[in-house]
């Protein structure tokens, strides 16, 4: 049995169903994803119907890109209730209609913020058009995704692992604590940190130069010897592979902490 944590898919999944005939997954083993399924690539659909149907020995945890969906969701929502739509939630078109309604409604409010991001990706409005989605189903991938932990502990080869999609500090609570796990940068190193333990997480591509964890698409690892945290940021940049050719799906063993690309 192994244990193997995956980065962020960010709709590869072609890459990611390669990485699991590369690490030879078997039943017996664990598989830790660290969020960001969706958004930027091409295949969030495929992503989102393995969501639904996968294994039992697969965990998934929440990534500020689900977190967001689960936003838009909710924003679609109160968009019907508050304009007396009455949407057939199991009609394509009705749905359809409920989006460009959601949109207009958040500036018809003010609400800036949300309509500056409002399914920023167009994941949403490409589910709808392109593979045929209604609320029904937006609403049931929202209900998996608010499932998802923020973070997983376990303990491995005698030391113990966080995996988050962010970062990890130790005596957060509440929003705060989920705005670490899901948004956390530079801070995830600066601020964060396990006593003697192992931080996995991604949320930030180390193929972008100029960010805290770049390495031109390498697996980042950094030690702190004032907390003996060790810290590995995992997203390779897989979803940028057509401008940056070394970006990759990357998924790292915790028995020896082996590094495996795609």
């Amino acid at each position: 049995m192994s244990t193997y944590v995956i980065g962020d898919v960010h709709g590869c999944y072609k890459e990611f169903l390669e990485m699991l005939k590369q690490i030879d997954n078997k039943d017996e083993d664990r598989i830790i994803m660290v969020g960001d399924y969706i958004d930027r690539g091409e295949q969030s659909f495929e992503m989102l119907e393995y969501m639904e149907n996968a294994p039992e020995n697969l965990q998934m945890i929440r990534g500020n890109h689900e977190e967001e969906f689960i936003y838009y969701v909710e924003l679609m929502l109160s968009a019907d209730k508050a304009n007396d739509l009455e949407s057939d939630y199991n009609s394509n078109a009705d749905t359809y209609a409920l989006y460009d309604a959601t949109a207009y409604w958040i500036k018809k409010t003010g609400n800036e913020e949300a309509a500056v991001y409002f399914d920023v990706y167009k994941t949403i409005r490409k589910l709808i058009t392109e593979n045929g989605a209604d609320m029904d189903d937006l609403i049931r991938w929202a209900r998996i995704m608010k499932k998802m932990p923020y973070f997983v502990k376990t303990e491995c080869g005698g030391k113990s692992y966080v995996i988050v999609h962010a970062g990890y500090k130790e005596g957060l609570s509440g929003e705060e604590a989920e705005g670490f796990y899901l948004y956390a940068r530079d801070e995830s190193i600066k601020e964060g940190g396990l006593r003697g333990g192992v931080i996995i997480a991604g949320h930030t591509p180390t193929i972008l130069e100029g960010e805290f964890a770049y390495t031109g698409g390498t697996v980042f690892k950094h030690y702190d010897p004032e907390k003996d945290t060790t810290f590995f940021n995992i997203d390779c940049g897989c979803v940028f592979k057509e401008k940056y050719p070394e970006g990759a799906l990357a998924c790292i063993r915790l028995e020896d902490e082996a590094v495996f690309y795609v």
